[in-house]
């Protein structure tokens, strides 16, 4: 099943894509992975190894900006193993959206692209 996407923004003329349902199975399912990344990436230390923590002034040392940072104690075997799972989901898919047969029939693969983005984020 194909389903029509009218991409109007921020394109002056509105154009109507149909893209298949694998396509959009797969940019639903990539938008999912990089918000499932992201809220990890949120939840986790700031670095992978532990560290110890910093304050910097603006005029210590001659930085430009204040800086800080609490220790790190690091990211566990596990969540090491989580972030490499949905790294590894999200490159499968990605290569899947990008490298689709849709792209050499559309007639305007970059808007096509974005009307994909988009519909995608709307959703």
């Amino acid at each position: 099943m194909r389903r029509k996407v009218t991409a109007g923004y921020p394109l002056p003329v509105a154009h109507t894509f149909e893209f298949p349902q694998d396509l959009l199975d797969s940019q639903a399912a990539l938008r999912r992975v990089e918000d499932e990344l992201q809220s990890l990436y949120d939840r986790l230390p700031w670095s992978v190894a532990p560290q110890a923590g910093w304050t910097r002034s603006k005029e210590a040392g001659g930085h430009y900006f204040a800086s800080s940072r609490p220790d790190s104690p690091g990211w566990t075997t596990d969540e090491q193993a989580q972030v490499e799972a949905l790294r590894t989901r999200r490159l499968e898919l990605a290569t899947a959206v990008v490298c689709h047969a849709y792209w050499a029939t559309s007639d305007d693969p970059p808007k096509a692209r974005s009307a994909l983005k988009h519909q995608s984020a709307d959703e």
